[in-house]
């Protein structure tokens, strides 16, 4: 059996009027992220994650944010064609481990939900899946609640091949 890991990372600007989008579950915010997309941190960094973990390249090879078809979609668009790429190369999600990074809104109360709905878009169950949610102690951009950003790391199994 082979198995691989992966691990992803974004982060993005947040704004005053913007919609703060993660794990596909819009929270409610003064502030959300500035991005080509819904800028969700989550989701950008776990297909980044899967892709690494296949040797496949990137989110901005292969969704470049100067492509104008890609404006404005939803991340999970973007996670769903790493899942495709998965499925082709046979491998299975073994867990996921991702910390959220942002000073505010507090993201415990909406833990759940992203959760649900990571399993959800993947076709995983949820224990798959785990958030953790953290603050930066007010230092940086992230801290003075300028931007987020988040980590994910993943573990493939190959399927047996018969």
């Amino acid at each position: 059996m082979e198995v691989r890991v992966g691990l992803g990372f974004d982060i993005h600007r947040l704004e005053e009027g913007k919609k703060l989008v993660i794990g596909g579950v819009e929270i409610p915010s003064e502030k959300g992220f500035v991005a080509h997309s819904d800028g969700d941190i989550l989701f950008h960094a776990l297909t980044d994650a899967i892709l690494g973990a296949l040797g496949y390249g990137d989110i901005g090879e292969l969704f470049p944010d100067n492509d104008p078809k890609y404006k404005n979609l939803p991340s999970e668009f973007f996670l769903k064609e790493a899942k495709k790429i998965l499925d082709d190369k046979k491998y299975k999600i073994v867990n996921i481990d991702s910390v959220i990074i942002i000073e505010k809104p507090k993201i415990m109360p909406y833990r759940q939900r992203i959760i649900e709905n990571t399993a959800k878009v993947l076709g995983i169950e949820k224990e798959r899946v785990f958030v953790k949610a953290k603050t930066n102690e007010k230092l940086d951009s992230i801290g003075n609640q300028e931007a987020a950003a988040c980590y994910v790391v993943i573990l493939l199994k190959q399927e047996d091949k018969e």
